[in-house]
């Protein structure tokens, strides 16, 4: 028998749940459905947000022939014969033959470079899927091809319609009693993902002998407990051991970091996404504590993209070592978050005449530029001088960290600005 996800995977857009900035009235690809024109398109969101579904859809509603591809095992030959496959398929006038690509981060740019000419030509209409950045992870010339929309986590109330609508409307749930008294655990198992969601609910009820499924936060944890890998069967709780890897590093932990590091490697975790999230890392934790381990962990990325796995195992482990050795700052992170915090609050204030540019006559005799002071012109390079909007001249973002680094600019600025 299908497993519960699959089982319950909506027949009709209307059917479909969650996503109603996209599909509700009104929503993108609601216009999409109802003019019957669909460009080629990337759908970026988190695991188990009905990507695959949604696209499914699409190409059901508007009545296309429907290709799909996974990026984990398709190779460049795939690609090909499955373009040549749709190109002998089309008749005439007819619409072009969907495309789907799950995980098309994880093509390489010649798989994706294969994929240009028939988009071009409208030999196909490309939907991707990917968890990842499209702006990082699809190549600049595909990307500006297709129309990119975003996927969002589940929320509770979407979450607890699913429930709901799983022991209605399944044909095995439905002929069993259902007592729904906590669903707090399932929610946390499922982080917002749907097919994580229906795993869940699935052995809970499958776990149960009496003729009631009592659904609790204390039967959903033990339960889940006793089935982790059949829950987890897919690998979807490679964010949950990405994010102790990333906690280790933070706690300045070399063991802890190299064992989850071990573990994404072992359970087939793209390196490039680790490789990735220690970039974000060395800015936000570790910044301007430490600033070469930037450096460092962008070196790991192009060296972990160049060189690949095995290889690039022992580049992951140098730069993880590396960055949870290193003296830690978040106050680059804490800077930018309360300054993009004051312009949300206090909108666009004008800038101030001395700083703004005076190309033109009329700027200058308007006095743009008057007054500006050039730091070179100065004894060490400095002058002091407003360059916050008026109203705003003393705000404070940027507080130096205690460490030596930042302590060496806390005393430069405290020499340069008399504080």
């Amino acid at each position: 028998m299908l497993p519960l996800a699959e089982r319950l995977r909506p027949r009709t857009l209307d059917d479909y749940m969650g996503q109603q900035h996209l599909v509700g009235p009104g929503g993108a690809l609601r216009r999409v459905w109802e003019n019957r024109y669909l460009p080629s398109l990337i759908l970026w969101g988190p695991p188990g947000v009905g990507k695959t579904t949604l696209a499914r859809l699409l190409a059901e509603g508007l009545e296309r022939p429907f290709h799909a591809l996974s990026a984990v095992n398709a190779g460049v030959k795939d690609v090909r014969e499955t373009l040549e496959q749709a190109k002998r398929g089309r008749f005439f006038s007819q619409p072009s033959p969907i495309l789907f690509i799950d995980e098309i981060h994880r093509f390489s740019k010649s798989q994706q470079d294969s994929l240009l000419g028939a988009v071009e030509q409208g030999v196909v209409t490309l939907i991707g899927a990917t968890t990842e950045n499209p702006s990082f992870e699809v190549i600049p010339a595909l990307l500006s091809r297709c129309q990119v929309y975003v996927l969002e986590p589940l929320g509770v109330e979407d979450l607890t319609r699913i429930v709901h609508h799983a022991v209605q409307a399944d044909e095995v749930l439905s002929k069993r009693r259902f007592d729904l008294r906590e669903l707090d655990a399932l929610f946390r198992f499922s982080g917002g993902d749907a097919r994580k969601l229906l795993n869940a609910l699935e052995l809970v009820a499958g776990a149960s002998t009496g003729e009631t499924v009592t659904v609790d936060n204390e039967t959903v944890q033990a339960v889940i407990s006793q089935n982790m890998a059949a829950y987890d069967k897919h690998g979807e709780m490679h964010y949950d051991i990405a994010s102790a890897f990333i906690k280790s590093l933070r706690g300045s932990d070399p063991q802890g970091a190299v064992y989850w590091l071990a573990r994404m490697i072992e359970g087939g975790e793209d390196p490039l996404f680790i490789a990735r999230r220690m970039v974000i890392l060395a800015s936000e934790d570790i910044g301007l504590a430490n600033p070469n381990a930037l450096l460092l962990a962008m070196q790991c990325f192009e060296a972990t993209r160049a060189v690949g796995l095995p290889e690039a195992r022992i580049i992951l482990s140098q730069g993880a070592i590396y960055l949870a050795t290193s003296p830690k700052s978040n106050s680059a992170y804490m800077a930018i978050e309360e300054a993009l915090d004051l312009v949300r609050k206090t909108g666009d204030r004008p800038v101030p005449l001395h700083l703004r540019n005076a190309p033109t006559k009329l700027m200058k005799q308007l006095d743009y530029g008057k007054g500006y002071r050039y730091g070179h012109d100065f004894q060490g390079n400095f002058t002091p001088q407003q360059y916050l909007p008026d109203g705003l001249a003393d705000s404070v973002f940027y507080r130096p960290a205690n460490n030596p680094q930042e302590q060496a600019i806390k005393e430069r600025l405290d020499k340069w600005w008399k504080t």
